[in-house]
C-alpha cells in the first residue's frame, strides 16, 4: 500500500502576547480576518466574565396565593370526605390536582411532587369509598409515583384496590414492593397477610375443582 502524504497550509498569524488577540497579516483571506475577528471578540467576552463579581442566581419564587388554593381545595376535600360527600371530594382533590400540575416550571418541583402525592392519595381514598376500585387504583400508583417513600398510604391503598378488583398476583407483588419501600409498615403487613390468604384460598379451590 502507497505511503498516504499530508500537507497542511502555514497561515500568516500573529498572536499579541498582551491582549492575547489572534492577527492574521494584510494578505491573508478575508475569511480568515473574518474568522479571527469572531475569536477574538469570543476571548475577550470570556475574559469579561472572568472579571465581573460573582452574583448568586435569586431565589426560587413560589407563588403563595397558589400555595393557599391548593391546601384549600385539599382541605375542603378533606371536610367533604369526613361529611360522606364522597364524589364532591373527588372534586375537590382533582381541582387540588390542576392547580398543583399548573405551576411554572420554575418552581420547585419536590413541592409539586409533595402536592400531587398527598392529593392523589386522598382522591384514591375517596374513590374507595365509592368503591370506585379501578379509579382508586390509578389515583394511588401516581400518588406512589409522585413520592415513592414515606407513603404507605398510597401504597396500601392501591393494594387494596387490586384485592377488591381480584387481581390478587398483582396486589401480592404491589405490597411487596410497599414493604421493601416502607419497612414493617403494620397496615401493609396486615394486607400481605390478607393477600396471601387469599391466593391460598383461590389455589386450594382451584386443585380441588382439578380433582
Amino acid at each position: 500500500m502507497a505511503a498516504t502524504e499530508e500537507y497542511f497550509d502555514l497561515l500568516p498569524i500573529d498572536l499579541d502576547p498582551q491582549t492575547k488577540a489572534v492577527t492574521a497579516s494584510a494578505g491573508a483571506p478575508k475569511a480568515l480576518h473574518a474568522e479571527l475577528a469572531a475569536l477574538n471578540s469570543l476571548h475577550r467576552s470570556l475574559v469579561a466574565l472572568e472579571n465581573t463579581p460573582q452574583i448568586p442566581p435569586p431565589p426560587i419564587p413560589v407563588n403563595p396565593k397558589r400555595s393557599a388554593n391548593i391546601t384549600k381545595l385539599k382541605d375542603s376535600g378533606n371536610d367533604l370526605y369526613r361529611k360522606g360527600k364522597h364524589a364532591e371530594a373527588v372534586k375537590m382533590y382533582t381541582l387540588g390536582v390542576q392547580m398543583a400540575l399548573q405551576r411554572p416550571l420554575w418552581e420547585p418541583q419536590g413541592l409539586v411532587r409533595e402536592e400531587i402525592s398527598q392529593l392523589y392519595a386522598n382522591r384514591a381514598q375517596a374513590h374507595m369509598a365509592l368503591q370506585n376500585w379501578a379509579e382508586g387504583a390509578v389515583d394511588a400508583e401516581a400518588a406512589v409515583e409522585a413520592k415513592r417513600a414515606g407513603n404507605a398510604k398510597a401504597w396500601w391503598r392501591r393494594g387494596k384496590c387490586l384485592l377488591e378488583m381480584g387481581r390478587l398476583d398483582e396486589a401480592r407483588d404491589w405490597v411487596g414492593h410497599g414493604l421493601e419501600m416502607e419497612g414493617e409498615e403494620a397496615e401493609l403487613l396486615a394486607l400481605q397477610q390478607e393477600v396471601v390468604a387469599r391466593l391460598d384460598k383461590k389455589q386450594k379451590r382451584e386443585e380441588s375443582e382439578k380433582a
